[in-house]
């Protein structure tokens, strides 16, 4: 799946126009969980300072459960071996990684806790994982509805506007995604977040386009980066098989994505 621009289709029926586009993204989350499985892929950009860098996923999620595994690749450094990509198995409240994270052996997984994470996991990992990216339009403040748009051969039906991640926290839909979006509201710059999304006609996620802006180190200025979630293959069946205790690293971890750091 790409994650090219859509084009725009000419007119929009007037039957078929949404009565209130922000009922509508707030209510993408309880669309997307009450919906089957679904393969992902996900593209992270980071800017600062001149520099771009691009890092992608792939992998499935059971948006019910909440629990996907991603398969990351992260930029590789010049002249440096080849890196495998950074497994990531995602379930509600704990993110689990394999080849990554500095000091780490490679046959051993890093557990974290995704609210002792700055920014909650929305970028940290590499990823914007789809129940997250569904959670955080609860607290849209605005939503325009632009009509119907081809998105990889099939029609799907395009908003934008802004969410707030405070206001996304209050009304996530279970304790867990409080907490985890409640940590997120001081990582970055701006708590706003503009949006866009591209619905099927059930309502249901198949792109989600954040914009977040977090500080960095030194006199970098800030960090600019648009993680876009792609839904596609509703209906695929999701099996993920959590670590063994014996095969997770109990040493100390740093993770480099958001300058992160967990024991």
């Amino acid at each position: 799946m790409g994650t090219g621009d859509a084009a725009l289709l000419d007119g929009v029926p007037g039957d078929q126009r949404p009565a209130d586009a922000l009922a509508v993204i707030r209510g993408v989350a309880d669309t997307l969980a009450s919906g089957p499985g679904s393969r992902v892929a996900t593209s992270l950009q980071l800017a600062s300072g001149g520099t771009r860098i691009t890092i992608r996923g792939e992998g499935v999620f059971d948006h019910t459960a909440g629990v996907g595994e991603l398969r990351v690749t992260l930029p590789e450094d010049p002249g440096a071996e080849r890196a495998e990509p950074v497994t990531e198995v995602f379930v509600p409240g704990l993110l689990y990684m394999r080849n990554r994270g500095a000091g780490v052996p490679a046959d051993k997984w890093v557990r974290v806790e995704v609210d002792s994470l700055p920014d909650g996991n929305l970028v940290t990992g590499g990823a914007t994982d789809p129940v997250t990216a569904a959670e955080l339009l609860r607290g849209a403040r605005s939503a325009e509805y632009h009509g119907e748009v081809d998105l990889e051969g099939e029609k799907a039906r395009l908003y934008s506007g802004v969410t707030d991640i405070a206001a996304a926290s209050r009304a996530a839909g279970d304790e867990g995604r409080r907490r985890q979006l409640a940590v997120a509201v001081g990582a970055f710059t701006v708590g706003t977040v503009p949006f866009e999304v591209y619905l099927d006609e059930r309502g249901t996620p198949r792109r989600m386009r954040h914009e977040f802006s977090f500080a960095a180190d030194g006199d970098a200025g800030p960090v600019e980066v648009v993680s876009v979630t792609e839904l596609y293959d509703f209906g695929t069946v999701v099996a993920v098989r959590l670590p063994e205790e014996q095969d997770i690293w109990t040493g100390t971890v740093v993770l480099d994505q958001a300058d992160s750091s967990q024991r």
